[in-house]
């Protein structure tokens, strides 16, 4: 299932699924978008605060549920992340989505609902930057407009020139691409919303977690049998993962290395996504042919309508 394609004075439906972000950041956010010349619509608990959540569940996800039902609103874009949205995921209402398709996008803890909604609804869903991203950004932003205006066609995604790819194990696969925030994909194993990752192109990032934090996670994984039914990994940013010395440590390349390249599955690193920047869009859902030895991912099909 497609959203529709993103259009001049589309109307922008803004959310908080998962932590707080104070006002000036949202507001800047919506300024940016507004002179982009898109309408905003806010949900009624995007400044709600409730401890380390942005408001209770039930208005978290009444907010997802009501943007989706609203026939003014073109797509659903997250806020922040940080923590929550796996909280809501027993609140929605997913044949109501499967009757309103519409492009979702965010990253991070936004990642168990890109995710599910493609499971559940076989919705395509994108892993982009958020309300309070540096949209400013050229690469990024050129990256988030492209997709969601014209993906309604078969299309490459390629790091920029200057942010070189490696190959880790050669071979062109082909799959329906799935991932984002490597500890929330973990999170999910064992529930009702746990990622099916067999014949799927798994794309992986996360943000400060120490190498043996990685290595646990990564692990984890690999004992439930998860990565090993990969048909290919993509290796995005891992901002903040490295240490300031090593005497009691593995690298974190040392952990992929140890938990990850011996897997024999066509694989690259250096994709430009994640919690750095150029953070470049990602159709969840879709099926895509990835090339690890030259870094580039095709869309073979349509994403948006």
């Amino acid at each position: 299932m497609l959203g529709k394609r993103l259009i001049a004075g589309a109307t922008i439906g803004l959310i908080s699924p998962a932590s707080p972000e104070n006002v000036e950041a949202i507001q800047k956010g919506i300024s940016f978008l507004k002179n982009q010349g898109f309408n905003i619509l806010e949900g009624k608990h995007l400044y709600d605060k409730w401890g380390y959540l942005a408001g209770k569940d039930n208005d978290r996800a009444s907010d997802i549920m009501e943007m989706f039902k609203n026939t003014e609103v073109d797509i659903i874009l997250c806020i922040r992340g940080g923590y929550g949205s796996s909280r809501l995921l027993p609140y929605l209402d997913y044949d109501l989505i499967k009757e309103n398709p519409k492009v979702f996008a965010g990253f991070s803890d936004i990642t168990v609902l890109l995710n599910s909604f493609y499971e559940k609804c076989n919705l395509i869903t994108f892993h982009s930057p958020m309300g309070t991203s540096n949209l400013e950004d050229i690469e990024t932003f050129k990256s988030f407009m492209f997709t969601l205006m014209e993906g309604y066609e078969p299309y490459i995604i390629k790091n920029p020139s200057e942010f070189e790819t490696k190959c880790i194990v050669p071979g062109i696969v082909e799959g329906n691409l799935i991932g984002g925030n490597l500890g929330l994909i973990c999170n999910t194993l064992g529930t009702p919303y746990e990622t099916d990752m067999k014949d799927k192109i798994l794309f992986i990032e996360d943000v400060s977690e120490a190498p043996y934090r990685i290595d646990r996670i990564l692990t984890q994984l690999l004992l439930a049998g998860k990565l090993q039914q990969c048909k290919g990994i993509i290796l995005g940013q891992f901002k903040n993962c490295d240490l300031p010395h090593y005497e009691k440590s593995l690298t974190l390349e040392e952990v992929f290395e140890d938990r990850l390249y011996n897997l024999n599955i066509p694989m690259f690193s250096g994709f430009c996504s994640g919690h750095d920047y150029p953070k470049l869009t990602l159709p969840i859902g879709a099926r895509v042919r990835m090339n690890p030895e030259t870094g580039v991912i095709n869309v073979l099909e349509g994403v948006v309508d």
